[in-house]
């Protein structure tokens, strides 16, 4: 049992930021998903205790109310700065549009832990409720060529259990494979439950989203072929991968690099990932605050029956954390 008591000690601090400007929706997404509206600001780097860099990225939300039987909150909000030494971060809320309560005792995750691992940094968390155990699954790179799992039973309190991604299982030349998300996706074909989506980095300093698939979602096989390459969507680097399931199909979302124009891009990839019907702009960028013309690395969740997004906001490496809502 998760006791509340046990987890959060000493002075907890409520973050979110003012609703954001009125702004006029997008045209509706491909693939006949919700328009999304900027919300909120849910966090921002100088009102966190733990702040070690100044900036925050890859957030991943989750409902904890109907899986824990004491939670912090209704949600679990994870996070991470990027730069040395990272850190990986909760906040609790209990609502999708905040305000969200950072938890006291981040980072949960930090870049040593011995003795399994000492890294410059560790970030991008996703967590996947594992039903098949009934334990939240914890993904994170630390440093940029590997991928790690730890496990637990509260969400708040990990194990660690072992690499599952690494450059050497890629292509030779592959410098990064991170910022992973793994979903709960059936592929009967190569007897597989679950999919991982994940930013591959290669010799031309091109980076591309590239996916692997896995019977219990521990050890992995990895298509050595690009899923999206940035050529494919006319950009320069693609990452922050998503995936999406809507209609008897599967698509990937994921973002492009400010340069080539930091909106959120769509692909049906098909349910046994056979297809790559490239559907445009997914989440068009705003270029008012927080946004200033970039959208990344987007997680999804429902309240209320209503669709929320929540994402990065802002310049890489300089933003915050937002929520938008759906229609």
């Amino acid at each position: 049992m998760f006791l509340r008591t046990a987890a959060v000690t000493g002075a907890a601090v409520a973050l979110g930021g003012p609703t954001g400007p009125s702004v006029t929706a997008a045209q509706a997404a491909p693939g006949g998903f919700p328009d999304y509206t900027p919300v909120r600001t849910l966090l921002t780097p100088s009102r966190l205790k733990y702040n070690p860099t100044g900036e925050i990225i890859f957030p991943c939300v989750r409902g904890v109310y109907d899986k824990l039987s004491n939670p912090l909150g209704r949600y679990h909000l994870y996070y991470a700065p990027h730069d040395a030494p990272g850190g990986v971060c909760l906040a609790y809320g209990d609502s999708l549009e905040g305000p969200f309560t950072e938890y006291p005792g981040n980072p949960i995750v930090s870049n040593v832990w011995s003795p399994h691992y000492s890294v410059s940094h560790v970030s991008s968390p996703h967590v996947l409720w594992n039903a098949d155990v009934r334990e939240f699954w914890l993904y994170f790179h630390g440093g940029n060529t590997t991928t790690r799992l730890a496990r637990s039973k509260d969400g708040v309190r990990f194990t660690y259990d072992k690499v599952v991604l690494s450059t050497s299982m890629m292509p030779a030349g592959t410098s990064e494979t991170s910022y992973a998300r793994v979903f709960r996706h059936d592929l009967p074909a190569r007897g597989a439950r679950y999919v991982m989506l994940f930013m591959m980095n290669n010799a031309g300093n091109r980076r591309a989203i590239c996916w692997g698939w896995s019977a219990d979602a521990r050890n992995w096989t990895f298509d050595q072929a690009p899923l999206v390459r940035p050529s494919d969507v006319g950009a320069v680097n693609v990452g922050g991968p998503h995936l999406l399931t809507r209609g008897g199909s599967a698509y990937v979302v994921y973002n492009t690099d400010k340069g080539s124009g930091g909106n959120l891009m769509i692909t049906e990839v098909g349910t046994d990932f056979s297809r790559r019907d490239h559907l445009g702009v997914f989440y068009d960028s705003r270029t008012t605050a927080p946004e200033n013309g970039r959208a990344a690395s987007p997680s999804f969740g429902t309240d209320g029956g209503v669709p929320y997004m929540v994402y990065e906001a802002g310049e890489r490496l300089s933003g915050a954390i937002a929520v938008a809502r759906g229609r």
